[in-house]
């Protein structure tokens, strides 16, 4: 049986799996062991191919990167137990909620910093809905706008950086993680800023859709407000910024990075009085058992594709986006449709760790800067969660809504949120430079010509 008839059978395999619903770490690695036992009895590779995959998961402990991960998630879940970031917008909307749609600017700042440090879209769009939506509601703002914004807020998690998911495409596109962060912070203020665009839009448009007014004691001196709101806010945000900034500019590692965060995170809870052990634990316990899940799917993924290379799965793939049109722009467009519609039914981890390693081959192929890659998919990943109706951030914002809220309208609040995004991905497309600071040429090394000094005569031996 030929190596081509195997790598797509796997492939489609693995599909099939997926559909039915089993659990995806274990799934990926019972593929892998029933084809790569396929492989070794059919004389594709020798027995002692697989025992590369201990080498990887002894790769994964050793790497830098991936040992920052449980420590952002420990100071996010921090954070979000010890209710600091309630603190924010609480603090946010005393300053600015007599201005109209104070209080929904003040969500795309304290959500957008609350899922940075998260790094999960389903964590951060239940955070930001159980602390901001009751209180919009309250003032009278339309249900569609409000859960709109907090979906899309929440979905920042994919692209802000210190975001998990930045840290999962760095370690699989082999990117410097520094290089995945600058690329990724002006995309991600930029749809930010968007965001609060079309806030000032609805606003001056639609004034009955967003209400003034502060969500508490409006008669507080104002001098009072301003130091509230610099103790609630000023804080949480200066550690974020602070963890960035020493990574950015090179004096801490990510794990350094993350350490420092975790550790801020929890002396900052102590020091508000918003941390005692009992949420302490809570976080870890949350923080542990992301991490958990994240690593067994790793392992699993891991082992999936040494296969499916051992079985020269990477030249099928070639061979199938050979068939392309335009180049390196068809690539790009065909692989974000392909990734948009995945989105619908698997995770993002799944497709990070499963679909990324297959593509990646052929995209360094085209000489596709990996960054820019990277960038393009985290953005393209974001608009899934909020496609009605099957985006995962409108199935959580569900959950924790109140009835009162119907689900037809926070699939209409998500609508326009969601052309924002894929605008974004066309900006992405179009413009690299929004992603890469400085286009870099690459140095053809086949035709390089070293000119020999003039030989003189003077200097030739006596004859």
């Amino acid at each position: 049986m030929s190596t081509e008839v195997l790598a797509s059978a796997m492939f489609a395999c693995l599909a099939l799996v997926l559909m039915i619903g089993f659990p995806v770490a274990f799934s990926v690695a019972a593929v892998a062991g029933v084809f790569g036992a396929i492989g070794v009895a059919s004389g594709q590779f020798p027995a002692p191919f697989l025992l590369a995959g201990t080498l990887r998961v002894e790769g994964f402990f050793n790497n830098d990167n991936l040992l920052a991960i449980p420590l952002f998630v420990s100071m996010g879940m921090v954070l979000e137990r010890s209710g600091l970031a309630a603190d924010m917008l609480l603090a946010l909307d005393e300053l600015f909620g007599s201005v109209r749609g104070g209080i929904a600017y003040a969500v795309v700042v304290v959500g957008g910093s609350l899922a940075a440090i998260t790094g999960f879209v389903s964590a951060a769009v239940i955070g930001i809905a159980l602390m901001a939506l009751p209180p919009m509601l309250r003032k009278g703002y339309d249900p569609r706008l409000a859960t709109g914004l907090i979906a899309a807020t929440g979905t920042l998690a994919q692209i802000l950086p210190p975001s998990l998911v930045l840290i999962v495409l760095a370690e699989q596109l082999a990117v410097p993680l520094t290089d995945m962060y600058r690329g990724a912070l002006r995309p991600s203020l930029l749809l930010a800023g968007l965001y609060l665009l079309y806030i000032f839009f609805v606003t001056r448009r639609w004034p009955q859709r967003a209400p003034s007014g502060r969500t508490i004691d409006e008669g507080q001196p104002a001098a009072r407000r301003w130091a509230n709101a610099l103790v609630a806010a000023v804080f949480p945000i200066a550690l974020i910024l602070l963890v960035l900034l020493s990574i950015f500019f090179g004096i801490a590692t990510p794990s350094e990075g993350g350490a420092v965060g975790a550790s801020g995170a929890v002396v900052l809870g102590f020091a508000r009085r918003r941390l005692d052990l009992r949420r302490l634990g809570q976080a870890m316990e949350a923080a542990g058992v992301l991490c958990s899940g994240l690593l067994f799917l790793l392992f699993g993924a891991s082992f999936f594709t040494l296969v499916f290379r051992g079985l020269d799965g990477q030249q099928w793939i070639e061979s199938l986006f050979a068939h392309l049109p335009a180049g390196p722009l068809g690539f790009l467009v065909f692989v974000n449709v392909a990734v948009f519609l995945l989105a619908f039914f698997l995770d993002f981890f799944e497709i990070a760790f499963i679909v990324l390693p297959l593509i990646e081959p052929v995209a360094r192929k085209l000489g596709i800067d990996m960054t820019w890659l990277a960038v393009l998919l985290a953005v393209n990943l974001q608009t899934s969660f909020m496609h009605p109706p099957f985006g995962l951030a409108l199935y959580n914002l569900r959950n924790v809504a109140p009835p009162a809220v119907r689900t037809t309208q926070i699939y209409r609040g998500a609508i326009p949120f969601l052309l924002i995004q894929l605008t974004l991905v066309a900006l992405l497309i179009a413009m690299p430079s929004i992603v890469l600071k400085n286009e870099v040429t690459p140095v053809r090394t086949d035709n390089v010509e070293i000119p020999m000094p003039p030989r003189d005569d003077a200097d030739s031996p006596a004859r």
